[in-house]
């Protein structure tokens, strides 16, 4: 995330200003998500597919074997360790919903649309394609065949293991209609297949040649076969059917062993105990698990009625362990143990979700590793971010024997669904943390996290439905509105009503003690007119909120009102109507926003100190369905039912993201640490994790059109990621990402000034040259060091002295031909051909760039090597030039204050060179002027606002 702050006034406020914008222009880059990216989806254990199961045994006395699971999740897999219920791998997208499962030791097998794909590690090795491009369905492994057959049932398809070679196909008669097939223990190269007519074919598929037809028991009501399973005994099979019936049979001898009937929908699957004991185990398309005494003529011993709450479409035994796996569309696998032969199956190990879309979520904690969802199916979750087995749902009480005892499900003993979370982690440890308000209920009831259960109090309205919920920030009250314009406050520690407040009317301040606040009789209650009614209907609270230091109450209405109260003396503040009925409310307290959801499709942001309007967020073409605000308040992310989710920048106002999902996301939650944003949708009973690409990226927003079409993007995937995928997720999606990438212009219009990106030590140097060349002057020349001759000569004389009258000649004579002959500098240097090339009337700007690069040195060398009238002229155009384009202000200062001390004698004695004089004057008078009062009357401002 960004981690600039916000820009606010001097009372911490952000401007007030809500005027359009300038309108930018029409963007010719495609929209595509920059912001988030599809990162993994939480919370799905299993779907409508029956599982999977591999038992590997290892060698060695001691060694315990290893039972793994897989589960299908609509379009993906999840394989998981029985032993402690973990995530093991899962599987990448199949591009189809999968239709079966199977596997081996090392690989898995999932047939999703035309093709069946080879998995290994969780990866896509290869695929089985359809010959006639028709959807597949059932599997079996057969040796090195795979057996697959046609999800319409016409026919079967047979495919090499090892090579994924077609070998063979079989098509069954019209009047037959494959649903399941099986191999028969010792039968070789046979398979048994039932169909929707309930009867039963035993096919070869090395000749794939049809064996033997085993009708149904009853020709004048059949019924379709659902599941095929291979007993203890050899010959033997069991077979369910749609209607309940679930019959035992001798397919050798072709005799119906026995016939049982469960009264409570179909039979979905069914299992034989391996471990000794005679005992079947079926299950209904209800839910419900049946426990069958086969050596005693197929006596029930136990019914767990409500052992799921939806069909239960998985059901084995673990091979020589009294130990029962199921899993059921309700998103959920379970393991049940058996302590004796005869002994009610108890629940052993589970792991599940939610088996209804979730409708509201939220980021619990300030970690962001645990969110609160509660859905459809009428519970609250804690779902782990970082570790599915660290997900569970929060406990409502001894639920299972109570729906045992009534001979109902589990849910419809629950709470009613949940319509508002609202948490606070500070106080966990301590006592309840979490509020939440029901639909159509007036009670808000609490719950206590860290011992994963409800807790003992309740907070009740006198009247209405308790809509709105909210606990304070530090975690010591909860308060609840209701939807006749109730509002009350509650201790968390105690349970005890401690402040009500009051929309009309004098605040009521403290609550009263429970026994005087009874006293008040059912009759006073009961006189209302019908106009009361109304005005308490229009004023139901919508939301609630209380800054971080418990000195505000806001609160919202239908009817369009935001109601401000002190939270120790609940007297009403301030009210605030808006144009149009708010429907929810959120608060960031970091930064003082409100965001109000309102009926005219706008979002409106408060500033709580202001007490104004600073924002409206518009561009909804559907309702607007939640909101949530980023972990630094510079973003607000809202999704609508138009299945869009549109992320806000709230400093500019703009549109600065948008993507579109196959369904509508119905609660948006984004972390406390700004990694990700989870969304729930509508039909989905998973969360999906987007991640921001601004924490790990520089990611360019831009503006967002109304007019522009918003892509659709696929929901993140369950497929756990290591290191290096994780990486490769947040990279771009789609089209290649746009980046803005701002260029600075020479100048922002022609009427400003514009200085040289320059420091201004290069022209400090070039004005006091002089001064430092005197300064560095050294005290005396250099000498260079006498050159002694090979052979010194001598003067004769009683001393012994050398002639030096040779070299003194030399050196005179090298000092004479170093003088510089001054005519020579008349020659064309580069800075005088660049002085020529430019146009008199232009800007000189190649050439003053050519100036910029020089040193100073270099540049005050060149200056003094102006000796030509002509090129005096010239250069004075040029400042006159560079002066009438109003930039490189102080270079061009600074070049002419050296220019006028060097050559000033020379233009002044020179006729000719008067009219540029005088208009290079002129320029500098009018510029000089300008400046002097801009700068004046910047000047004067700012001392102004200082002085005040």
């Amino acid at each position: 995330m960004p981690s600039h702050p916000n820009k606010r006034q001097k009372n911490g406020a952000l401007p007030t200003s809500t005027e359009e914008q300038p309108a930018a222009g029409p963007s010719k880059q495609p929209i595509t998500p920059r912001l988030f990216a599809p990162f993994r989806a939480l919370g799905h254990v299993s779907d409508h597919v029956p599982f999977a199961m591999f038992v590997h045994t290892p060698n060695g006395a001691l060694a315990t074997p290893t039972v793994n699971l897989t589960t299908s999740v609509g379009r993906s897999w999840l394989m998981w360790d029985a032993a402690r219920m973990t995530l093991v791998f899962a599987g990448s997208d199949a591009g189809a919903p999968i239709n079966s499962l199977t596997m081996t030791g090392t690989d898995i097998y999932a047939s999703a649309g035309p093709r069946v794909i080879k998995y290994h590690r969780g990866k896509d090795i290869g695929s089985y394609i359809s010959p006639d491009g028709s959807a597949l369905g059932k599997m079996l492994i057969f040796g090195d065949e795979l057996l697959v057959l046609k999800e319409d049932g016409t026919g079967m398809v047979i495919y090499d293991l090892p090579t994924r070679q077609l070998k063979n196909q079989i098509t069954f008669h019209t009047s037959f209609t494959a649903t399941n097939l099986m191999h028969p223990a010792t039968y070789l190269n046979k398979v048994l297949i039932g169909s929707q007519e309930g009867e039963l074919q035993l096919w070869n598929v090395r000749t794939c040649s049809l064996i033997h037809t085993f009708p149904h028991p009853t020709p004048a009501a059949p019924s379709p076969v659902t599941t095929i399973v291979q007993s203890p005994a050899v010959d033997v099979v069991g077979v369910g059917y749609l209607n309940g019936a679930v019959r035992v049979f001798d397919i050798r001898q072709g005799d119906l062993v026995m016939q049982m009937k469960i009264e409570d929908g179909a039979v979905n699957a069914l299992t034989f105990r391996m471990d000794g004991p005679p005992i079947l185990a079926t299950a209904s398309s209800t839910g419900s698990l049946a426990i069958w005494d086969l050596s005693k003529g197929g006596r029930i011993l136990h019914t767990l009625r409500g052992a799921h709450d939806q069909g239960i479409t998985g059901l084995q035994w673990v091979a020589g362990q009294p130990l029962l796996i199921s899993s059921s569309a309700d998103n959920s696998v379970k393991q049940w143990l058996c302590d004796s032969p005869t002994a009610v199956p108890r629940l052993l190990k589970l792991r599940g979700g939610h088996h209804a879309p979730p409708t509201c979520i939220r980021y619990y904690g300030e970690d962001g590793k645990q969110i609160l969802t509660a859905g459809r199916d009428r519970s609250l979750r804690y779902t782990s971010v970082v570790r599915d087995s660290r997900s569970f749902e929060l406990s409502q009480g001894s639920l299972v024997k109570k729906a045992i005892g009534l001979g109902v499900t589990v849910d419809h003993l629950k709470y009613p669904p949940i319509t508002a979370i609202s948490s606070s982690s500070i106080r966990s440890k301590d006592w309840e943390d979490v509020v939440t308000a029901h639909a159509e209920d007036a009670i808000a009831r609490t719950w206590r996290v860290q011992e994963k259960r409800l807790g003992p109090w309740t907070f009740e309205v006198q009247d209405g439905y308790a809509q709105t919920v909210c606990v304070t920030a530090c975690g010591n009250f909860a308060l609840a509105g209701s939807s006749t314009g109730e509002i009350r406050m509650w201790n968390m520690q105690s349970g005890k009503e401690r402040k009500s407040f009051s929309l009309t009317g004098p605040a009521p301040g403290a609550s009263k003690p429970a026994i005087i606040a009874q006293s008040k009789t059912a009759k006073a209650k009961a006189v209302q007119t019908k106009a009361t009614k109304a005005q308490k209907s229009t004023q139901a609270v919508t939301g609630l909120v209380t800054d971080a230091l418990n000195t505000l109450v806001v609160a919202s209405t239908l009817e369009g009102k935001l109601y401000f109260f002190d939270f120790h003396t609940t007297n009403l503040l301030y009210v605030i109507q808006l144009q149009s009925s708010v429907t929810a409310m959120n608060f960031n307290r970091d930064s003082g926003l409100i965001s109000v959801t309102c009926d005219d499709l706008v979002v409106r942001l408060l500033d709580i100190e202001t007490r104004r309007v600073v924002r409206e967020l518009r561009g909804f073409k559907g309702r607007i369905l939640d909101t949530v605000f980023s972990s630094d308040s510079r973003w607000l992310v809202a999704t609508s039912l138009d299945s869009t989710v549109r992320t806000y920048d709230i400093p500019t106002g703009r549109l600065v993201d948008a993507f579109r999902t196959e369904t509508i996301a119905t609660s948006v939650t984004f972390s406390p640490t700004g990694d990700f944003l989870a969304t729930a949708h509508v039909d989905s009973v998973g969360i999906y994790l987007w991640a921001n690409k601004a924490q790990f990226s520089d990611v360019a927003l831009r503006h967002i059109s109304e007019e522009e079409d918003v892509p659709e993007i696929g929901l993140p995937s369950v497929q756990g990621l290591d290191e290096d995928a994780a990486i490769e997720g947040i990279e771009p999606v789609g089209a290649p990402e746009f980046t803005d990438i701002y260029t600075t212009p020479d100048q922002l219009t022609d009427g400003l000034l514009t200085l040289s990106l320059l420091p201004r030590s290069r022209w400090q140097t070039l004005l006091n040259l002089e001064t430092i060349k005197q300064r560095n002057k050294p005290k005396e020349a250099p000498k260079a060091p006498e050159k002694a001759p090979f052979f010194l000569p001598t003067i004769s004389g009683l001393e012994t002295r050398f002639d030096l009258s040779a070299a003194s000649k030399e050196d005179e004579d090298g000092i004479k031909s170093q003088r510089l002959d001054m005519g020579a500098g008349w020659l064309d240097s580069e800075f005088t051909k660049r002085l020529s090339w430019e146009d008199e009337d232009g800007d000189y700007n190649s050439f003053f760039e050519y100036l910029k690069a020089l040193s100073p040195s270099t540049l005050d060398l060149e200056i003094r090597s102006l000796v030509s009238l002509d090129h005096l002229a010239a250069f004075l155009k040029a400042l006159t030039g560079r002066l009438r384009s109003h930039r490189d202000f102080e270079a061009v200062q600074a070049i002419m204050s050296v220019f006028l001390t060097v050559h000033g004698d020379v233009l002044i004695a020179n006729g000719e060179l008067q009219e540029g004089l005088l208009k290079l004057k002129e320029e500098q008078s009018k510029e000089s002027a300008r400046l002097r009062e801009l700068v004046g009357y910047a000047l004067g401002t700012l001392g102004f606002l200082r002085g005040t």
